[in-house]
C-alpha cells in the first residue's frame, strides 16, 4: 500500500505503539486521523501530527468504537485503512483472574478492535487494509497468560475469516502479530504482574515492521501481512 497520500485512522494512537505509529505515517505523507482515550494525549499528537482530526473513544463502548470509522471517514473524505493499536494486558493463573477482569480483556483486545474493523470493512476500498495488532503470544500461549492470550488468539482467528472474506473484494486483512515490545505495555496490566521476558525490540523497531507490512501490502489480494518478522 501506497503510504503517501493514503487516508488512515489509527485508533489507539495515545499509545506507546500507536502514537509513533501515527507520527511516522504523518511524516510519510498519509492523511491521518487519531483516536485515543487519553484526551490531553490526544491533543498533544494531533498537534504534533500538524492539527490532525481527533476524537476521543472509549474501548469499552463498542458503539463508540464503530462511530469513530464513521467520523474519520468524513473528516479524511474517504478511507483507505484503520490500524488499530488498542489493547490491554493481564496476568495470572486462570483461577485467580476474576470473570470481570476477563471480560474486560476480550472486550478492549478483541471485540473493540473487531467494532472498528468491522465498522470499516463496507468503507475501505480495493486495495485499501485494516489491520490490528495482536501479538506473538498468540503463538505462544504462556502460562499465567490464559486470558489474556485468548483474547488476543480471539483477535487473530477473526482476522483470519475476515481474510478470506475479504479476498475477493481485494481489501487486505493484516495480523500485525509482533513480539514482545519494550514500551511499558505489561507494567500497565489490568490484572496481575508480568513473568520475566528477555528483552524486546524497541518501540521504534516494532513500529518499523508495522510500516513495512502496511507498505507491503500490495496487489490485488487480501494479505495476511505478519509484522514479526
Amino acid at each position: 500500500m501506497k503510504i503517501a497520500g493514503a487516508r488512515i485512522l489509527v485508533p489507539g494512537a495515545t499509545g506507546a505503539i500507536g502514537s509513533s505509529l501515527a507520527e511516522r505515517l504523518h511524516r510519510q505523507g498519509a492523511h491521518i486521523a487519531v483516536a485515543g482515550r487519553d484526551r490531553a494525549a490526544l491533543a498533544r499528537l494531533a498537534g504534533v501530527c500538524g492539527d490532525v482530526p481527533s476524537r476521543r473513544f472509549d474501548a469499552y463502548d463498542l458503539d463508540s468504537c464503530a462511530g469513530t470509522v464513521t467520523w474519520a471517514h468524513e473528516e479524511l473524505n474517504g478511507l483507505d485503512a484503520v490500524v488499530v493499536c488498542v489493547g490491554v494486558a493481564g496476568f495470572g493463573p486462570a483461577e485467580t483472574v476474576g470473570d470481570a477482569v476477563a471480560e474486560h480483556l476480550v472486550t478492549v483486545n478483541a471485540l473493540a478492535p473487531m467494532a472498528f474493523l468491522r465498522a470499516a470493512l463496507p468503507l475501505v476500498p480495493r486495495g485499501g487494509l485494516v489491520a490490528a495488532v495482536t501479538g506473538v503470544v498468540v503463538d505462544m500461549a504462556p502460562a499465567g497468560m490464559a486470558d489474556y492470550t485468548a483474547s488476543k488468539a480471539a483477535l487473530a482467528s477473526w482476522l483470519s475469516s475476515v481474510r478470506r472474506e475479504q479476498r475477493r473484494k481485494g481489501v487486505h486483512v493484516l495480523d500485525l502479530r509482533l513480539d514482545h515490545v519494550e514500551s511499558g505495555f505489561a507494567q500497565r496490566a489490568v490484572v496481575g504482574s508480568p513473568p520475566d521476558l528477555p528483552r524486546g525490540q524497541t518501540v521504534e523497531e516494532a513500529v518499523d515492521k508495522v510500516g513495512e507490512a502496511l507498505e507491503g501490502a500490495a496487489g490485488d489480494g487480501a494479505s495476511r501481512g505478519r509484522a514479526n518478522r
